[in-house]
């Protein structure tokens, strides 16, 4: 197989990852402001305490695949997105604290609660102008002037549209480890959560219908958009059955999580569709970033040894603290 195309799977594996695992602990924080009892939210914090720093591993993880197999995009993103990745950089950080201290802090926990929610939300929006900014593209230029070409409309859409999903997986994963009072708030939290998921998805890919030619034609010209046509028709039934799950209450208290996963991939997919073969829109694809072969087949061989043992420790922590969470449950 081509190595820029081993290295573009192994990105993709991280980036989806990530989204996925931190993506509900980040959906958590969002979430906390509209739990209204303090017992609740010490039962959200301490559903994800044994958890979060393993899921941003992935984020490390894309992060260096990016570094070896693309140095040229990787100084590029970091370059004309700086701001926004050091402002979710401190936000993660911040959230770390939060959680350090809220379990031992008996007269500021208010303060721990707010900055672990301004964290997770603080990040995620970075994330989500991250995310906006690459999907549209940006001119390639050293003039400082073009510093803040990541500020747009639709780099601001997706960030919002970002926190509504980490939001859903958020009270999906809430509706999976609590019970009782947290879990009906959940459920209500993942609805509203779902219907905005859903308006922002069409939005989404009705602008980048309209402003990029490349998707234009990829999803909606013979024989690309048939062969695509499932990934929007799934995506509908996807959110349709995740709906009537969170409505009922009824089934798997796992199912939730794991249709709001399954939305993510497929989102991600048709993302991932709309921009292949670029990894930078319109200035750069894959083969043109991609570092040289000796260089690429050493750090292979690495990322082949570790990500075995970064997947086997993943499932041994989702397996050991798979169980309900409650208050007697201890950081």
């Amino acid at each position: 197989m081509d190595i820029a195309l081993i290295y573009l799977l192994l990105i993709a594996i991280g980036v989806l990852m990530y989204v996925l695992l931190d993506g509900f602990s980040l959906g958590v924080g969002i979430l906390s402001p509209w739990l209204n009892k303090a017992e609740d939210r010490a039962i959200a914090m301490k559903s994800l305490s044994h958890l979060w720093d393993s899921n941003q591993t992935w984020l490390v993880f894309g992060g260096v695949v990016l570094f070896a197999g693309f140095p040229k995009a990787y100084a590029t993103v970091l370059s004309q997105l700086y701001l926004p990745i050091i402002l979710m950089l401190i936000a993660l950080i911040f959230r770390g604290v939060a959680f350090e201290f809220y379990f031992k802090s008996h007269t500021s926990r208010g303060w721990w609660d707010f900055s672990f929610s301004f964290g997770s939300t603080l990040a995620t929006l970075s994330q989500g102008i991250i995310l906006g900014s690459l999907v549209q593209g940006f001119t390639l230029t050293p003039h400082a002037s073009e510093q803040i070409a990541w500020f747009t409309p639709f780099s601001l859409m997706t960030a919002v549209a970002l926190v509504c999903g980490y939001a859903l997986l958020g009270s999906c994963w809430l509706v999976r480890k609590s019970s009782g009072r947290l879990q009906v708030s959940a459920r209500r939290l993942g609805i509203i959560s779902l219907f905005a998921v859903m308006f922002f998805l069409a939005l989404v890919s009705v602008w980048m219908l309209l402003a990029q030619p490349q998707v234009f034609q990829r999803w909606l010209t013979w024989p690309t958009g048939l062969l695509l046509a499932p990934v929007p028709l799934l995506s509908a039934y996807v959110g349709l059955r995740l709906w009537q799950t969170l409505r009922s209450g009824e089934g798997n208290d796992l199912k939730p999580l794991g249709m709001a996963m399954a939305l993510f991939g497929l989102s991600f997919i048709g993302l991932a569709a709309g921009m292949f073969p670029y990894i930078i829109p319109g200035q750069l694809t894959i083969w043109e970033a991609i570092a040289p072969e000796r260089s690429t087949t050493f750090t292979l061989v690495g990322i082949v040894l570790f990500l075995p043992l970064v997947i086997a420790y993943n499932i041994y922590n989702y397996r050991v603290f798979s169980g309900k969470t409650t208050t007697q449950d201890g950081y």
